[in-house]
This record gives C-alpha cells, structure tokens and sequence, in this order.
C-alpha cells in the first residue's frame, strides 16, 4: 500500500510539473500579455526564477510607462540576481533605481545592486576592477540608507572588500621588495609602496609589516647607492627604523630591524671617520 501511494504521489508531481512546462511553453510563445504577467509572478513567487525571468524579459519593455512597470523591473533585477547572473543583476538594479527613485524599494535594490558587484568582486591576486566598484556602491549606500535593515550586512561586505585591497596592495609592496634583490631600483617602488599602502590603510593588519619593509628596502637601497647619495639615504633609512620603534615598540621584527639598524650605524660610520680626518 506504502508503495502504491508513494508510485501515485509521484505520477501526481510529474503530472504538475509537465502541465508547468506545458503551460510556460504555451505563454512563452503567444502574444498574451497579461497571461505572461500573471505566469512569471507564477513562478517568482515560486522562485524559479529561470522560468520567471524569460517571461519577464519579454515583457518589460511593454510595460515601461504603466503602472505595473515598476513591479516588473524590480522582479526582472531580482530574478537575475537569484539566478547569478550579477552582471545583469547590477545592470538592471541601476536602471530601476533611475526610473523609480522614489520606489518603496528603492533601499532594497540600492542593496542589492551593490551586493550584485560584491558578487563580482575576484580573489585579491586579480585585477580589482569590480571591488573598487562593488565598494563604491556599498559605500554610497551605507552613506545613503544609515537606518536600513541591510546596513550591517552592507557595512560587513564593505569591510571585507577593503581587507582584500589591502591583501593585493600588501603582496604588490612585499613583491616590490623581493625583487629588489636582484634589480635596486625596484627598492624605489616598494618604499613608495610602503608610503602609499600606510597611507591609505591606517587600520590594516599589515601596517607593522609596511613600516618594516619600508626599513629594509631603505636601507639596501642606500647600501647599494652611489657612495655621493649613500649618507643622505643611510639617513633616510635611520629615520624609517625610528618610526618603525615608535609605531610598534616592542615590533615582531626586533631582530630583523636590529640587524638593519647594525648595518645602518656601520656604514654611517664610515661618513663619520671621512669627516673626522679632514
């Protein structure tokens, strides 16, 4: 008996399902309007979104101007989103937040629109076109929308794409230095590095790690300079290193920094007997 019921409630869903897909292919094909509208809030509310978008892309254009206008953009934007298809979704959550700006949903696809580029946002070593944009956008909305329900989610997403800026900036500095080991001028882009990434990252976790590299690419530099710009980056170098110890006093590169610091004072030194014995 348990089996027979069980052969006959799936008779019963593969019925369901093929006069679904019966019905959707008629839809599809007709010129009815209505009868699109009504079957891809059919299966919005159902969430197969595959289905509700085609229908929905369909009908859209139709509807600009009416009143049920803006509910069809919306579903449209969302459905692309569901979908995955976060290109498309930001496209079209762009173009609904410019038609009805002063939509009861306005706050919820300037959300999603932003989340749309997160979405899009590639592992740090990438290029980070789409994060720059995806902040953007999540940084207007936090501006925009303090008091929304999406905020901290908003403000979480924001936070981890600026962690992974600072993730790409952190390898190119660490690259540049590296590099400097076998070609000198490379140690110019990883001091400028260095500036730049303490700079525009004051809270990143890696900000000890940009202050001692800063040191240890100054000071290779200047060892391997012409002896008539050696001092003055010698000098340089000193300076990097005293900021290093104010900033972090008790530094993870105690070691690696005295060692630095040794080979500064010993060369310094060096300018130092030159001066005494004129």
């Amino acid at each position: 008996m348990f089996f027979k019921m069980r052969k006959f409630i799936a008779f019963g869903l593969l019925l369901v399902v093929f006069q679904s897909c019966s019905e959707y292919q008629k839809v599809l094909k007709n010129e009815d309007l209505k009868a699109k509208y009504d079957l891809a809030e059919k299966f919005y509310d159902a969430k197969d979104f595959k289905r509700a978008n085609r229908l929905l892309e369909q009908i859209a254009p139709k509807y600009v101007g009416k009143p049920q206008g803006e509910r069809v953009m919306f579903f449209l934007a969302n459905s692309y989103f569901e979908r995955g298809d976060y290109n498309m979704a930001g496209y079209q959550f762009e173009r609904f937040i410019k038609s009805y700006p002063k939509s009861d949903k306005i706050t919820e696809a300037s959300f999603l629109g932003a989340k749309s580029y997160y979405e899009l946002s590639p592992t740090y070593s990438l290029d980070q076109t789409d994060t720059d944009k995806a902040l953007l956008k999540l940084q207007n909305f936090i501006n925009t929308y303090p008091e929304s329900e999406f905020f901290d989610d908003a403000n979480a997403m924001a936070q981890e794409l600026t962690r992974k800026k600072e993730k790409k900036a952190f390898e190119i500095l660490k690259q540049y230095n590296k590099l400097g080991e076998f070609n000198y001028d490379m140690l110019k882009s990883a001091i400028a590095a260095s500036d730049n990434f303490i700079s525009d990252f004051p809270g990143s976790i890696y900000r000890e790690d940009a202050y001692f590299i800063k040191v240890d690419a100054l000071t290779h530099l200047a060892i391997n300079s012409f002896e008539s710009l050696q001092e003055e980056r010698l000098t340089e170098a000193m300076e990097a290193y005293k900021t290093l110890m104010k900033q972090f006093p008790s530094t993870k590169y105690e070691k690696e920094s005295a060692e630095l610091l040794k080979r500064i004072n010993n060369e310094l030194q060096k300018f130092n007997t030159i001066e005494e014995s004129k």
